[in-house]
């Protein structure tokens, strides 16, 4: 996802922070919206759908802890990524920013480098995310809704099948030992024989096909595309 999709809801009743920060945002490429207070904020939201928002605290009308419960609250936003933007450094209200619901904290006035640094580390979180839904060529593998999909036909697998493909086509063409799918897939508190991925491999190449998983031989196995 390009800077240019990226769309950034700026939260704060002071008009010369939304124009500073707002300038130096854009330069980056990001879509900048603004809201004057936590009412506006929630409202604006709804409608735009943002990717991150920047909040202040204390604002008129509705607050930025009480805005931030309010919008982790709408239903299908709850992942958009919230971060408190603000001149109090006290600990009470970082803590009360997190517990409302933010990811994190950016104590201002803030350097325009630090602060646009902060919002891409920021935004690689979004990046992680989007990985929830993984497309490698004609398989479509969702750790949301838990199915695969090949060639737009869905396929259900049982947990543990899943879980093992869904680790080795996260890093396609990476080879996984055998220690490592055990850990990962099973649990180090879990004895299982050593056969069981073996037999796992086999039932996940007959559901999506032996071109997709090979083996390395007294190592372990990779997913490749």
């Amino acid at each position: 996802m390009g800077n240019k999709n990226i769309k950034i809801l700026l939260v704060d009743d002071e008009p010369d922070i939304l124009e500073i920060v707002g300038f130096h945002l854009q330069k980056e490429g990001y879509q900048i919206f603004k809201a004057k207070n936590g009412e506006e904020a929630v409202n604006k939201t709804k409608t735009i759908q943002p990717h991150l928002i920047l909040l202040d605290i204390m604002m008129p009308k509705m607050d930025g802890i009480e805005a931030c419960e309010k919008i982790r609250t709408l239903k299908g936003l709850e992942n958009v990524l919230i971060a408190f933007f603000t001149a109090q450094s006290e600990d009470y209200s970082q803590v009360a920013g997190f517990d409302a619901g933010a990811d994190d904290y950016i104590t201002k006035p803030v350097k325009p480098k630090v602060l646009v640094s902060k919002v891409k580390a920021l935004l690689r979180r979004l990046k992680k995310e989007e990985k929830r839904i993984l497309q490698l060529g004609n398989i479509i593998i969702n750790k949301d809704e838990y199915f695969v999909e090949k060639n737009k036909v869905k396929i259900i697998l049982p947990r543990k099948e899943f879980e093992l493909l869904s680790l080795l086509a996260g890093t396609p063409n990476k080879v996984f030992n055998r220690d490592v799918i055990l850990n990962t897939v099973w649990g180090q508190d879990v004895v299982v024989g050593g056969r069981t991925i073996d037999v796992h491999i086999r039932k996940l190449r007959e559901k999506i096909g032996d071109k997709y998983i090979e083996t390395i031989k007294g190592v372990g196995y990779k997913f490749v595309i």
